[in-house]
């Protein structure tokens, strides 16, 4: 029995765990302000909102895209729709702001906007803006100034927002209705579920149910989000442990995390939208075994090691470049799952890069990708770990390059050097993301781009165009 709360009513349902929550939400309970877009998680028209209980009885409450979110996964937790944020007899303070703002034209994502603006408007101590919260939505017919009008017109109000009492300072102001104060009691007395553990394994569905959301909506599923022990993000002795159920937003948010990666956030915003880095775990995305997948390249360059849990609850441990085997092919049999990925944490001699190269700058699958971990000591390369993407049937893993460079002096010549054995050991094709070519041209840049960023001081661009 799948158990939550949709906007201000107490759901029970026996439905099949592995319908969509857009098609529960516009079929089984008729809201029909949730659209239906792309179903791929990409235009953001089915926005809502999931509140997730915390252990200090408040909600934090994120935007995801129903699309292609299994129903199963909303057991336990408050679920916002455009009807769930609506007040009596007056708009909301964003539904006013994309009015005054003549924000809106047709009409199909304006719910999607609201949702996401308002999802912003609930977060705790926001680090980003509100314009980044939408960047998930798409509108096809005002040029998005109006709606980025609306979202400035949103920040400028929440600079007075009463943080230590979100809730009622957020009603006060006509941000969300007043049914939310209620919100936390009523999901303390909705009971832990045991799923099954037969079936499709699914965390968060973002790569399975765009594919297959026909087929899982009848399949069996072993859902992995409410397998607790795949949480969260720890740190023991010199080394980071993060849960294969963590998603990219918990990555960016952690402060320690933030702390060793000043860039983190920049690197993060290149993967994909909000409500994408809202919901897509660390599992999934290495499972999904794609050659260009970005966090399988950022692991990679960490130098990290992937521990694995049976059914039996046996764990091994297997480092992550051993990990992909071949095209699509991994090293996890059909009764294990990933725990958690783990590396260790880098020293004040150590540097951490991420580069992505796109058809556009955000939101898109990379042509190629690449990471790089560099530890220099008086001016000596003593530990090194490149990775790349796009260029192999796998995420790539540079042994050869990474070989080559380690015990090297930081110079010029060892780089340009370094970046010829890097060539030796790619093999790109030819496909929609560009030629073979191109792509060795970008995993020259690329790699070249790294030093440049790191180590601004001693190279310059200028220093690698060929004169």
């Amino acid at each position: 029995m799948i158990r939550f709360i949709l906007n201000n009513t107490e759901i029970s349902t026996d439905i099949n765990t592995g319908i969509t929550l857009l098609d529960f939400i516009r079929e089984y309970q008729h809201l029909k302000g949730t659209k239906i877009g792309c179903r791929e998680g990409d235009c953001g028209a089915c926005t809502v909102l999931v509140g997730t209980l915390t252990v200090n009885n408040t909600l934090q409450y994120q935007s995801i895209t129903s699309c292609i979110s299994p129903l199963g996964n909303a057991h336990g937790k408050h679920i916002v729709s455009i009807e769930g944020i609506n007040i009596p007899k007056s708009l909301t303070y964003p539904q006013q702001a994309m009015a005054d703002n003549y924000a809106t034209q047709c009409g199909f994502c304006t719910p999607g906007f609201v949702v996401s603006m308002t999802g912003f408007a609930l977060q705790q101590n926001n680090t980003s803006t509100c314009n980044d919260a939408i960047s998930g939505n798409i509108c096809r017919c005002t040029g998005y100034k109006s709606i980025e009008k609306a979202g400035f017109e949103i920040e400028n109000k929440l600079i007075h927002k009463d943080q230590n009492h979100q809730i009622d300072w957020l009603i006060s102001n006509a941000f969300i209705p007043n049914y939310f104060k209620d919100i936390p009691n009523k999901l303390k007395a909705i009971p832990i579920q045991k799923f099954s553990s037969k079936g499709i394994k699914v965390a968060n569905g973002t790569d399975l149910f765009v594919r297959f959301a026909d087929q899982m909506a009848t399949k069996e599923m072993h859902l992995l989000a409410h397998n607790k022990v795949l949480n969260g993000i720890t740190f023991k002795s010199k080394t980071c442990v993060i849960g294969a159920n963590s998603t990219v937003t918990e990555m960016a948010e952690n402060s320690k995390l933030q702390t060793l990666f000043p860039k983190l956030h920049q690197f993060l915003k290149l993967v994909s939208s909000e409500q994408i880095r809202n919901m897509g775990t660390f599992g999934g995305n290495f499972v999904n075994a794609s050659p260009i997948g970005d966090m399988s390249i950022f692991f990679l360059a960490l130098n990290a090691t992937i521990t694995i849990i049976d059914s039996e609850e046996k764990e091994r441990e297997l480092p992550f470049q051993q990990f992909h085997i071949d095209y699509k092919k991994y090293d996890l049999k059909a009764n294990e799952i990933i725990k958690s990925i783990s590396f260790p944490i880098q020293t004040k001699n150590t540097h951490f890069n991420f580069e992505k190269v796109c058809k556009r700058t955000h939101l898109d699958i990379a042509s190629v990708n690449a990471a790089a971990r560099i530890t220099v000591q008086n001016n000596l390369i003593i530990d090194a770990h490149f990775s790349i993407g796009g260029v192999a049937a796998v995420p790539k893993y540079l042994t050869n390059t990474n070989n080559f460079i380690l015990g090297k002096e930081l110079t010029l010549a060892t780089i340009k050097a370094a970046e010829e054995v890097l060539q030796s050991e790619i093999t790109p094709i030819s496909d929609v993301r560009g030629t073979i070519a191109y792509k060795r041209l970008l995993a020259k840049q690329l790699f070249f781009a790294h030093f440049i960023t790191l180590f601004p001081t001693q190279f310059q661009l200028q220093n690698f165009i060929s004169k």
